[in-house]
């Protein structure tokens, strides 16, 4: 039997790894299809404490203390049940049974075996209680950010996917652990010294036949690690991609403050070449190509770090919620934006794949994804960016967007052209001329 696990252990394994380093490729790939843009790789050292306060120690979640509790418990539940999954994984590829409890059984790695293994049995109650909260919260209590248009179909379901797909990986531990010590029990050996099933299961079970409590065992045990293989392929198409790339977008967070708006160094070039004549008569730098187009129409005009960000959208609407122009009931939901982008991006690169790199299929993320209404309604005010839990800026993308409609397609509403006009001709948003610009002194004298 142990060569027949070995064997179908390693196929399923293989199998696994095969399709999540097939759409890992798909999306570092597609990522790669944005500008390149040097400004996130500076400044290695804040960078990490960075990540470490917003991934890591979930620093931006305990804004709102409800919700950062429980999403704490599947945190923290998931990082040290890696620590039994790595005991699964030996025990699979070398057909053993809790290898590394018998590696350190009588030694005095014994007790610290005993600590961490309660510990994930203790971490997996409370995931388990925040897990069936988060069903109510979307289900029942239809929380306004979980009932938006943008989550209608695909979102939602996925949402609730993964949720109960915890359950399920819970009851396949426990029912793994607590028959495992029931048979232990039964022959009066060492039993593990599991919190909750070497106390409640386990003796629960122990008057069952020996071979139901082999069949339970091998059920949980093949059964979890069988939906941790999947759901390793899943989580590649839903937006639980987060667990991965949360840790490598909060790095490359933007340093600057966020009311600071990039500018675009294709318009600071001519703004110089128009006030400087040298520059204006000087001859471009040979293999410098002209800009494609000012802001960005489609996600290749984007930078890598949207894409990145598109990707590492959590969907949890903390942004949508805290919007003022969605709270008026404007048409603008900034985790829509990021949706759209991720969606269009994945359309592009299933196009690549399918048709190749110069295929044209006449769509755009603006227009086909995002409207104009959409971007007009922005405020810039930064509230998105502020309440993302891993520093993902809708902000950015919208205001390339809006930066195409008006430099490329001169759409822009009447007042927003009567400023630009004003800026043109008198220096200042407003349509006093300079000369008169200090007259309303002269009436407080």
């Amino acid at each position: 039997m142990q060569i027949v696990q070995i064997v179908l252990f390693a196929i399923l394994s293989g199998i696994s790894f095969y399709f999540f380093y097939k759409r890992g490729s798909f999306i570092y790939r597609n990522i790669n299809l944005g500008r390149k843009d040097e400004s996130y790789t500076d400044n290695p050292s804040e960078r990490l404490k960075t990540m470490l306060l917003v991934a890591f120690g979930q620093k931006k979640m305990f804004q709102n203390w409800i919700p950062a509790v429980l999403h704490l418990f599947l945190y923290l539940a998931f990082v040290v049940t890696q620590i039994e999954l790595i005991e699964i994984f030996i025990d699979g590829f070398s057909g053993q049974h809790r290898f590394l409890f018998h590696l350190v059984e009588d030694t005095f790695l014994e007790v610290l075996y005993y600590i961490v293994i309660s510990s994930i049995e203790i971490l997996s109650v409370l995931a388990f209680v925040a897990t069936f909260a988060f069903l109510a919260r979307r289900n029942l209590l239809k929380i306004p950010r979980f009932v938006k248009s943008e989550l209608n179909g695909w979102p939602r379901l996925d949402a609730n996917i993964i949720l109960i797909a915890e359950i399920y990986l819970l009851l396949c531990i426990f029912s793994m652990n607590g028959a495992d010590v029931a048979l232990q029990l039964q022959k009066g050996l060492n039993d593990y010294g599991f919190a909750i099933s070497s106390n409640i299961i386990g003796p629960a079970l122990q008057g069952l036949p020996t071979g139901a409590l082999v069949v339970i065992e091998r059920l949980g045990w093949w059964g979890h690690i069988i939906g941790v293989l999947a759901l390793l392929v899943y989580i590649t198409y839903s937006k639980h991609l987060h667990i991965m790339l949360a840790f490598p977008n909060t790095y490359f967070s933007r340093l600057e403050p966020k009311g600071e708006i990039k500018n675009m160094p294709e318009i600071t070039k001519e703004v110089k070449s128009m006030l400087d004549p040298n520059l204006a008569f000087a001859a471009a730098p040979e293999g410098e190509a002209a800009p494609r187009r000012f802001g960005a129409k489609d996600v290749n005009d984007l930078s890598w770090k949207n894409l990145l960000d598109a990707y590492s959208c959590t969907e949890c609407g903390r942004c949508t919620d805290a919007c003022p122009a969605n709270g008026t009931g404007k048409l603008l939901s900034p985790r829509k934006i990021m949706m759209d982008t991720r969606d269009r991006l994945d359309e592009v690169g299933k196009n690549i794949d399918t048709h190749g790199p110069d295929f044209v299929d006449n769509k755009a993320l603006l227009g086909d994804y995002i409207s104009v209404e959409e971007l007009r309604a922005c405020t810039t005010c930064n509230a998105c960016v502020q309440e993302c839990p891993i520093n993902i800026s809708p902000l950015d993308i919208i205001v390339q967007l809006r930066r195409y409609l008006i430099m490329e397609e001169s759409n822009s509403p009447e007042e927003w052209n009567m400023m630009f006009g004003n800026i043109e001709n008198n220096g200042a948003p407003w349509k006093f001329s300079p000369d008169d610009r200090f007259k309303w002194a002269e009436e407080v004298k």
